[in-house]
């Protein structure tokens, strides 16, 4: 056992946070559909789980709303932010290999991995060679995604989070809640008693405290590690920079002690000069945490360089695809890749705050998470996440780089409705169509359904089963629209008879 491993307290519980379509055998598993449908109704019911994050986000909302206060023109700075992505995302092909490029010259290496599988083999090489016993990561929502930690650890190698939520969370043995606070969820007084059972500290309900309590433990693993293991918000095409932005100090010294440095990065993250980085990183950081700027905003070139007092020896970027390509592919959806991953559309998602972040069983929560899910994972599996919405059009308002959000969920209701999983959801879409595109035909549904609905309710048919699980029948109306409208229109005198005096 490695120092880092002795000194890293191992997760409460053991979490299976693969997704549903890579697992091999389910072994009776539910499926995501109702697995999710059982989680939000368990979480729905958790009413003070519920009003804490409410109150959480109350703060957000106050502090995000001063700092666009402070823009000359906040939309105007929405659409420079909407144009720089979909710039890069379109010459997304030139970007890459430019980045690719001028990163090698500084002496980096560069690694393309089409999936999930090819970015966990690049990685586990990297450390193989490098003889890595202990590995320190930043938070990382891409390593998330890949299941990195889970495969390291199969392979022998202790990892452990410097992100303090993300910390928090591996001690809890739990995936993180929302992707930018990932213990949003969790009190004070219970990080308290995890840190005392785990790290032995004293008791506490002090928040500097209790971060004293995790940066003294983490000091020393810094120096430890071998590895470091970072993501990064952005890869800047002109200078072959990547970007990393937070508040912590953590990352930085992720990337500056070990020896070998890897940064795994989604293929979207790619802007195409500084000018454009200079958009984004204030727009991120007051859309995500309601801030001008985050604290530690840092560009990294590659290795240390002849002269330079600290820095890896090595630093290598996995350039990560995994269906990102295929998004590309439709311009439809497209502009999901604009996603700089703030966090706002979960922020002010009506259901994110009343199911919670676990509830999705997905790496990205939230309305964002439900547009790109489905592709990273299969439509097949996932299209319930895009019923997940009220579509408000408050994750659309709130997306800095104008992702149209709830208009892409109902893109995948769509494309679940053509690719529907059973032969009953198919022949009722096709009964709904021929019904509804006839007039006649609709008039008798809707005399059948409401001569029909009480024993609906008592027989619960297959079609509606699932649908009255969560939700009460109302009673059937007396007469249909069509007669109550023709009775109120007899009722009304003719314009020949003139206004009533």
């Amino acid at each position: 056992m490695t120092t880092l491993e002795h000194t890293a307290a191992r997760p409460a519980k053991e979490t299976d946070t693969r997704p549903f379509a890579e697992t091999a055998e389910t072994g009776g598993k539910a499926t995501p559909k109702r697995q999710f449908l059982r989680d939000a109704e368990a979480h729905v019911a958790d009413t003070g789980h519920r009003s804490f994050v409410r109150s959480a986000l109350g703060g957000y909302y106050t502090s995000r709303d001063t700092q666009k206060a402070r823009y000359r023109d906040w939309e105007h700075a929405r659409d420079a932010a909407s144009l720089a992505k979909w710039s890069a995302v379109n010459r997304l092909d030139e970007l890459l290999e430019q980045f690719a490029s001028r990163f090698e010259a500084r002496g980096g290496t560069v690694h393309w991995a089409a999936n999930a599988e090819e970015a966990r083999s690049i990685i586990l090489g990297l450390l193989r060679k490098a003889e890595a016993k202990a590995i320190i990561k930043s938070k990382c929502m891409t390593s998330e995604e890949i299941h990195l930690n889970a495969a390291l650890e199969e392979e022998g190698y202790g990892v452990v989070e410097s992100d303090l939520g993300e910390f928090i969370q591996q001690l809890r043995g739990e995936p993180p809640y929302h992707f930018v606070f990932p213990c949003m969820h969790v009190r004070r007084d219970e990080i308290s008693t995890l840190f005392h059972d785990n790290l032995g500290s004293e008791p506490t309900d002090s928040p500097e405290e209790l971060t004293m309590i995790a940066r003294r433990h983490m000091r020393q693993l810094y120096v430890n590690a071998d590895v470091g293991i970072t993501g990064a918000n952005f890869l800047v095409a002109e200078t072959g920079q990547i970007s990393i932005t937070e508040n912590e100090g953590n990352a930085r010294l992720t990337a500056a002690l070990p020896k070998m440095h890897i940064a795994l990065v989604g293929i979207e993250k790619v802007v195409a000069n500084l000018d454009d980085l200079s958009v984004l990183l204030p727009m991120l950081a007051t859309a995500g945490a309601g801030q001008p700027m985050t604290c530690y905003n840092t560009l990294y070139s590659g290795p240390r360089q002849e002269g330079e007092c600290d820095g890896p020896e090595e630093m290598h970027v996995v350039l990560l695809d995994n269906h990102r390509s295929a998004i590309l592919a439709d311009p439809e959806q497209r502009d999901s890749l604009h996603c700089i991953r703030c966090g706002a559309c979960l922020n002010v998602c009506p259901i994110f705050k009343n199911v919670g972040g676990f509830t999705y069983g997905t790496t990205y929560q939230g309305p964002i998470g439900s547009v790109i899910t489905p592709h990273l994972r299969g439509l097949a599996d996932w299209n319930h996440l895009s019923g997940a919405s009220s579509l408000c059009g408050a994750c659309s308002d709130a997306c800095p780089v104008r992702i149209d959000i709830h208009h892409h969920l109902l893109h995948n209701r769509r494309n679940a409705a053509r690719t529907a999983p059973n032969w009953l959801e198919k022949i009722g879409h096709r009964l709904f169509v021929v019904v509804a595109s006839r007039p006649w035909l609709f008039r008798i549904a809707g005399w059948i359904a409401r001569h029909t609905m009480g024993l609906a309710r008592r027989l619960k048919p297959p079609l509606v089963r699932e649908w009255l699980a969560s939700r009460d029948l109302p009673s059937p109306p007396a007469e249909s629209f069509r007669t109550a409208w023709r009775r109120r229109q007899r009722s009304l005198p003719s314009p020949s008879q003139g206004s009533p005096a």
